[in-house]
């Protein structure tokens, strides 16, 4: 995306532990996209986690993902608390729920997509049950890619897959950060013009797992629903990285206020002595 269709759609970013998240709410995410999409301004959506936060601060090669996309979403309540604390006004926009904001929305009605994620018959079933529930939906193709690095021939499939497709919007489900990794070797390749790494989109709009409640949301513990779900798979991840994350940023805001008491009593001591 250049870089004054950015600055004029989503100028504000905050930062978490060096992820720099667009300060937006629904609505603003959805005005980016939608402009993006008529304008053919190609770039992928991140939404960030604290799991892609953390996972960033060991892979530098994460961190210039998050930074060279089009939009970087905060996907979990910790990353608005810290985006509000920064004096943002901002809400959680997560990858699941923008799924559908924007297959279900009337300005997206023309737009085509594609599904590219999931176990094998995946992405069948969740076409399948998309389109159920919003009769007008144009998905154009699917693709399951390997869990494993893909060979030459598996690139070229999806590859002419896509461009046979010819989708505006591909949606990625690999979970974080296999498909922030995904969308920024592929994007140049693929004949689209946005795609949205939705992590767990898959699982939850074919019923695999099931969505938090809203309050759960709200009060920033849908980790402690899904660890519940897959404990086996997401202990690690939740409780090991949460209160590292928790201690991080506090240390990060502890370092900009001796920055801020500095920085002022750098501009005061002149003027005291005249």
């Amino acid at each position: 995306m250049k870089e004054s269709l950015r600055n004029t759609l989503s100028p504000q970013r905050i930062d978490v532990l060096g992820v720099h998240a667009h300060a937006l709410d629904i609505a603003s995410a959805k005005s980016v996209f939608h402009t993006a999409i008529k304008r053919h301004n190609k770039g992928y959506v991140c939404f960030a986690s604290v799991h892609g936060v953390m996972e960033a601060q060991s892979d530098p090669g994460l961190m210039k993902i998050y930074d060279e996309a089009m939009v970087v979403a905060p996907d979990g309540m910790p990353l608005v608390w810290v985006g509000r604390m920064q004096g943002h006004a901002m809400e959680r926009v997560a990858g699941p729920e923008m799924m559908l904001e924007v297959m279900g929305g009337a300005e997206f009605r023309d737009c085509t997509h594609f599904l590219c994620g999931g176990e094998p018959g995946m992405a069948e079933e969740l076409r399948d049950k998309l389109v159920a529930r919003f009769p007008h939906l144009k998905i154009t193709g699917i693709f399951t890619p390997p869990f494993r690095p893909m060979k030459f021939d598996e690139e070229r499939a999806l590859i002419e897959s896509v461009h046979r497709a010819q989708p505006d919007i591909i949606w990625v489900g690999l979970g974080a950060p296999k498909q922030e990794h995904f969308m920024a070797r592929y994007l140049p390749l693929l004949d689209t013009t946005l795609m949205m790494g939705v992590g767990a989109a898959f699982l939850l709009h074919t019923g695999r797992i099931s969505d938090s409640p809203r309050w759960v949301k709200r009060a920033g513990l849908q980790w402690a629903h899904r660890l519940m779900q897959e404990p086996t798979r997401l202990w690690r991840r939740y409780l090991l990285r949460n209160p590292s994350f928790i201690i991080r940023v506090a240390l990060q805001f502890l370092r900009s206020g001796r920055r801020a008491s500095l920085q002022t009593s750098e501009i005061k001591t002149p003027q005291g002595a005249l």
